[in-house]
Protein backbone atom coordinates (compact mmCIF):
# COMPACT_ATOMS: atom_id res chain seq x y z
CA UNK A 1 0.00 0.00 0.00
CA UNK A 2 2.23 2.38 1.27
CA UNK A 3 4.82 1.04 -1.04
CA UNK A 4 3.09 1.57 -4.05
CA UNK A 5 3.05 4.92 -4.42
CA UNK A 6 5.25 6.37 -7.08
CA UNK A 7 8.26 8.82 -6.66
CA UNK A 8 7.64 12.43 -7.28
CA UNK A 9 8.99 13.48 -10.66
CA UNK A 10 12.41 14.97 -10.09
CA UNK A 11 11.95 18.08 -12.88
CA UNK A 12 14.83 16.71 -14.68
CA UNK A 13 15.55 18.18 -18.48
CA UNK A 14 13.88 15.62 -20.09
CA UNK A 15 11.04 15.81 -18.42
CA UNK A 16 7.73 16.72 -20.46
CA UNK A 17 5.41 19.11 -18.82
CA UNK A 18 1.44 17.52 -18.38
CA UNK A 19 -1.86 19.44 -19.19
CA UNK A 20 -1.66 23.19 -18.70
CA UNK A 21 2.23 23.07 -18.02
CA UNK A 22 2.32 21.89 -21.88
CA UNK A 23 0.09 24.75 -22.83
CA UNK A 24 2.06 27.26 -20.74
CA UNK A 25 5.12 25.96 -22.32
CA UNK A 26 4.45 26.38 -25.71
CA UNK A 27 2.97 29.87 -25.26
CA UNK A 28 6.10 31.09 -23.50
CA UNK A 29 8.23 29.83 -26.35
CA UNK A 30 6.03 31.07 -28.70
CA UNK A 31 6.21 34.48 -27.29
CA UNK A 32 9.42 34.37 -26.49
CA UNK A 33 10.98 34.26 -29.72
CA UNK A 34 8.08 36.87 -31.29
CA UNK A 35 9.84 39.50 -28.66
CA UNK A 36 13.19 38.31 -28.94
CA UNK A 37 13.28 38.38 -32.49
CA UNK A 38 11.28 41.00 -33.10
CA UNK A 39 13.68 43.09 -30.92
CA UNK A 40 16.58 42.27 -33.27
CA UNK A 41 14.59 42.86 -36.57
CA UNK A 42 13.25 46.33 -34.94
CA UNK A 43 17.78 47.09 -33.66
CA UNK A 44 18.41 46.00 -37.60
CA UNK A 45 15.94 48.75 -38.32
CA UNK A 46 17.40 51.45 -36.56
CA UNK A 47 20.92 50.65 -37.69
CA UNK A 48 19.65 50.22 -41.76
CA UNK A 49 16.73 52.78 -41.52
CA UNK A 50 14.16 49.71 -43.57
CA UNK A 51 11.48 51.27 -42.21
CA UNK A 52 9.97 48.43 -39.99
CA UNK A 53 10.62 45.61 -42.82
CA UNK A 54 13.30 43.91 -40.70
CA UNK A 55 11.28 44.26 -37.10
CA UNK A 56 8.37 41.66 -39.34
CA UNK A 57 10.85 39.50 -40.50
CA UNK A 58 12.43 39.28 -37.11
CA UNK A 59 8.60 38.65 -35.40
CA UNK A 60 8.03 35.72 -38.47
CA UNK A 61 11.24 34.18 -38.03
CA UNK A 62 10.17 34.55 -34.24
CA UNK A 63 7.61 32.22 -34.40
CA UNK A 64 8.96 30.06 -36.71
CA UNK A 65 11.50 29.69 -34.24
CA UNK A 66 8.81 29.36 -31.46
CA UNK A 67 7.04 26.41 -33.56
CA UNK A 68 10.16 24.15 -34.05
CA UNK A 69 11.04 24.47 -30.09
CA UNK A 70 7.85 23.41 -29.41
CA UNK A 71 7.40 20.23 -31.74
CA UNK A 72 10.47 19.56 -30.37
CA UNK A 73 10.18 19.76 -27.05
CA UNK A 74 6.23 18.99 -26.80
CA UNK A 75 5.86 16.18 -30.34
CA UNK A 76 6.45 13.52 -29.51
CA UNK A 77 5.21 11.82 -25.94
CA UNK A 78 6.99 9.57 -24.53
Amino acid sequence: MAGDQKPPSTGGPGDVPSGAGQGWTALSYLIAGMLVWGFIGWLVDRWLHTGGVATGIGIVLGMAGGVVLVIRKLGTPT
